[in-house]
């Protein structure tokens, strides 16, 4: 039952200025090839560029003869010339030889050289306790070399590059916020949880708060939330909440983005979210050209404070102002439906239980839409769902203990490949939270993991799948489950 799936979707709209979709929708970027041209032409000084090459790739992007060497991208198998050229630039032994293979073959080289003659420089700037300097010119000249051929490197390449490129725990200080914006949003958009990365861009937050507005911070901010990261960095929270302090009243929609990030690490600061609620705030958005987006996220803070701040006292959300957080699948969901397990699940139920016994696509108050709901009775039947209220009350503290509901609803949730950063087990930040959520509201999540469903093949085996998974929580359905 594999499906063809993908690791991209279509680039999202670029949304205003100040804008960023850190809950519904996915955040804009620039293209790969345009970050990696402006990170290498960043590079200032010879000593920074040769500290940096000393530093290893993050695994799994690490180069060595079994994924660079080996195969050119594509899958094919070197021709002699180019595997010779590769063979050359590996036994170099001077920085100026490296680049000499490089300017004196074109037509031989191929995106992957690039990287291995990075690594190779890094190398040989390592071979000796104190190696000398690399010449300006010699950079500069790999640096256009690399810049004018980026158009044709895939993303492992460009991945690669920006490794050696840029991989700071050196002076990441040193960069512009415009470079490490644009890093920040590499980062998020493909689902790179690098935690190297990540660190310096925190570090570059706390070392240049001062120079920093919120506009700036909040895209800065951006992929700690999106790839669930809170840095080790131990100003990091100290240096937002000044941050936020300082620029609140200045950007409003930059302000409830920030917010939105440090909700999904759960890191929300009670004197932020003071402000936010207050009815000064809520007046000024009202008449913005943002007003219902900013109502959306702090409909989503207002949930977070009821169900995971029990200790906040402060102003909350007015009830009139509340909006549905998530009122349909999400932006990323819908791009991928044709890549996604929801119809075959759907089928796969539709046969097991019956159509009368899930719904499909439910959106639960205070807005979180589920993949499939069953009502379960006490005794773990599954109840025709038109005879029962599918949702529970929200919030939760309102409705007193013995007139709860004794009926269960349990949330079948896809954890499909994309619901994950890029290396397949950490959930993204926005799915962590709505799993947290729903199961802080009483709901019973029984998730459904992507290699789980991969491996089913066809859909005699997804219903196997399916009934093992429920009858271990219990259930029972058909004649002699009622």
């Amino acid at each position: 039952m594999r499906r063809p799936r993908g690791e991209l979707g279509p680039r999202a709209p670029r949304p205003t200025e100040g804008a960023i979709c850190a809950g519904p929708g996915e955040p804009w970027s620039p293209s790969p090839n345009s970050m990696l041209r402006v990170l290498l032409s960043a590079q200032a000084s010879s000593a920074r560029l040769s500290g940096l090459l000393l530093l290893s790739p993050v695994q799994p992007y690490c180069l060595g003869p079994s994924k660079w060497g080996d195969r050119p991208p594509g899958g094919a198998p070197h021709a002699g010339p180019v595997q010779g050229l590769q063979r050359l630039l590996e036994q170099a032994r001077s920085p100026g030889e490296l680049l000499r293979w490089l300017g004196q073959n074109p037509t031989k080289v191929r995106a992957h050289h690039y990287p291995v003659a990075l690594r190779r420089l890094g190398q040989l700037l390592g071979s000796q306790p104190r190696p000398p300097p690399v010449e300006q010119a010699t950079l500069q000249d790999l640096s256009q070399l690399i810049i004018r051929n980026c158009p044709s490197f895939d993303i492992h390449t460009i991945h690669v590059c920006l490794h050696l490129a840029v991989l700071l725990e050196a002076r990441p200080e040193d960069l512009t916020p415009h470079v490490m914006v644009l890093l920040a949003q590499h980062l998020a958009r493909h689902r790179l949880r690098e935690p190297q990365l990540l660190e310096a861009i925190a570090h570059f937050l706390v070392a240049q708060e001062a120079q920093l507005n919120s506009k700036v911070v909040q895209k800065l901010v951006l992929p700690f939330g999106r790839l669930n990261y809170l840095p080790l960095e131990q100003q990091f929270m100290p240096c937002l909440e000044r941050i936020l302090a300082r620029e609140a009243g200045v950007a409003p929609l930059a302000t409830v983005n920030i917010l939105m990030s440090l909700c999904q690490l759960r890191c929300l600061p009670f004197r932020a979210l003071h402000f936010v609620f207050s009815p000064g705030f809520i007046s000024h958005i009202s008449g913005t050209p943002h007003a219902l987006i900013v109502r959306r996220y702090l409909s989503l803070l207002d949930t977070a404070v009821e169900l995971e701040l029990p200790g906040y006292r402060g102003p909350r959300l007015p009830r009139r102002q509340q909006v549905p957080i998530f009122p349909q699948p999400l932006i990323t969901d819908r791009a991928r439906c044709k890549y996604s397990h929801k119809d075959i699940v759907a089928e796969g139920l539709r046969q097991l239980l019956g159509e009368e016994k899930y719904r499909q696509d439910l959106t639960v108050p205070p807005g979180y839409c589920t993949d499939f709901l069953l009502c379960v009775s006490s005794s773990g039947a599954v109840l025709p769902v038109r005879t029962q209220d599918p949702f529970l009350p929200y919030p939760p503290r309102s409705c007193p203990y013995t007139t709860r509901d004794p009926a269960q609803r349990v949330v079948l949730m896809l954890r499909e490949r994309w619901h994950f950063c890029r290396d397949g087990r950490v959930l993204l930040g926005s799915r962590a939270l709505r799993e947290r959520h729903l199961g802080l509201m009483g709901y019973q999540l029984l998730p459904l993991p992507f290699e789980e469903l991969e491996s089913q093949r066809g859909l005699p085996q997804l219903k196997s799948y399916l009934r093992q998974k429920l009858q271990a929580l219990g259930l029972r359905w058909g004649p002699e489950g009622g």
